[in-house]
């Protein structure tokens, strides 16, 4: 039997489930990007907020490009289950908050429709890096934002919802970009310039943008950890089943175009400013899980866990934390920066969950200029060197070369064809120098590139360093 809103009666009492009449609410945000981290994140306040008797907050999820989260969903009413897990403990619970699901290139026009419709108040996003079109200088790269971008579909919604006199969305972006709602709102302005400056006046009038920082550690689900949770039901299955950790964070700029959840009341903050929040989000947890991906796949691991526990890996990322991002971060009243790396090492340290560092090591051309290389620039223009960082670039460059195998990276081709050409210490320039795919604030001197040179083994992967972590739990690690 499938998970739908027919299997709730029959489910065990351990498992929690929606409060609220599920089929009575109407579709309130719609979110582009309705992949596993945007159901174990932001749909799980929406759905404690809809718990506590708020209503029609449901959420209209967007693919813009897979169907399979809708084909998992929609047999489910939109109905998933979502297990957080530490130690030998795991809570597992049904949420409702998904109401609709729609795949953009088969129903684009619905896609447009959903941001046009009069009980449509916000328009979320988790569409990764990637997924703002960006060009290298961090400009609109309009060969990027075709018909398929995200660009399209709300220049097409908000000109509707103009023609029609509805008011203004909050276009909220919950991806990992430093200033992530000044980005969308400078390149969304940037796209609507180009094509309908009428429209772009109107939205600069009527919508907002606010920042985001969200935090939660979300594994891709296996095929275990659906068979898992249906043991947990009872027999039910749920193919859109998500596994995450108990933690959960989520700071927004309290700057909202019109009604919103109340997601404060369930552990959302809601700040003026969520610059510090972020800085050290990017800098401290992406900016070690990027460490911990390149540089224990060097080593041969394939699970967060399993690198962090490394005695050769763990002193660079908490010297990364501690050292290099800390002190290039200006923390706010009360923020404790040492406090967060020692939460984040336990944290990593969480074997029920089986994080893969090859997940994490996807799209690093994207991800590094926040995690890394602003760092890098800040500790260079005070003199201080950060040779933990150094090398994970070093690993980078290895991955990118297809040590680990096959690289998912949009600028693979590019960099591939850098390796070809030049050793490492060569490739490291042609990066991050003059006019180079990574080229920016930060420019390596000769000390750096022979730091980031020196950390590329010369024939591949480290030699393997799971031996230590097989004789202190008596289990090879899987």
């Amino acid at each position: 039997m499938r998970l739908d809103v027919g299997a709730l009666a029959s489910l065990p009492p351990a498992v929690q489930r929606p409060s609220y009449d599920i089929d009575a609410q109407k579709a309130g945000i719609v979110h582009f990007g309705i992949g596993a981290f945007h159901r174990a994140h932001q749909a799980v306040y929406t759905d404690d907020a809809m718990n506590a008797g708020e209503r029609d907050w449901g959420i209209t999820g967007v693919s813009l490009r897979s169907v399979n989260v809708a084909e998992q969903l929609r047999p489910q009413e939109g109905l998933y289950t979502v297990a957080s897990r530490s130690g030998g403990e795991s809570a597992l619970r049904v949420i409702g908050a998904v109401r609709g699901l729609l795949v953009a290139p088969q129903e684009p026009q619905a896609v447009v429709e959903a941001v046009a419709a009069p009980e449509t108040h916000i328009v979320s996003f988790t569409v990764t890096e990637k997924g703002y079109c960006r060009a290298g200088d961090g400009s609109l790269d309009p060969s990027l934002a075709g018909d398929d971008s995200i660009y399209y579909f709300l220049r097409a919604g908000l000109a509707l919802r103009r023609e029609s006199g509805l008011p203004g969305l909050t276009l909220l972006s919950c991806d990992n970009l430093a200033h992530n709602g000044a980005q969308l709102r400078r390149l969304t302005l940037a796209y609507l310039s180009s094509r309908d400056s009428a429209l772009a006046d109107w939205v600069e009038a009527h919508c907002t943008f606010p920042s985001s920082m969200v935090d939660r550690i979300v594994p891709a689900t296996t095929a275990s950890d659906r068979d898992t949770a249906q043991a947990s039901l009872g027999g039910v299955r749920d193919e859109a089943h998500v596994t995450t950790e108990p933690f959960s964070q989520w700071v927004i700029e309290d700057r909202f175009a019109g009604p919103r959840p109340r997601w404060e009341a369930h552990g959302a903050e809601l700040v003026a400013d969520v610059a510090s929040y972020e800085t050290a989000k990017l800098r401290m947890l992406n900016g070690a899980h990027s460490a911990l991906a390149y540089i224990g796949l060097m080593h041969r691991h394939d699970f967060v866990h399993q690198a962090v526990a490394d005695p050769a890996i763990r002193p660079l990322v908490e010297r990364l934390m501690r050292e290099e991002a800390a002190p290039s971060i200006a923390a706010a009243p009360g923020q404790d920066l040492a406090a967060y790396a020692g939460a984040l090492l336990a944290r990593f340290e969480n074997t029920a969950l089986h994080h893969r560092l090859i997940q994490i090591a996807m799209d690093g051309s994207q991800k590094i200029p926040q995690r890394w290389l602003e760092t890098l620039a800040i500790n260079a223009e005070k003199g201080r060197r950060c040779p933990a960082i150094l090398t994970a670039i070093g690993a980078w460059l290895a991955h990118v070369r297809g040590d680990n195998g096959p690289v998912d990276d949009p600028l693979s081709a590019q960099l591939s064809a850098l390796w070809r050409r030049a050793d490492a210490a060569a490739t490291a320039r042609a990066i991050f120098m003059r006019d180079g795919p990574l080229a920016g604030r930060w420019r390596p001197d000769d000390a750096d590139i022979a730091a980031i040179a020196g950390a590329v083994s010369p024939t591949g992967r480290a030699p393997n360093s799971r031996t230590a972590l097989r004789s202190k739990s008596g289990v090879a690690p899987t």
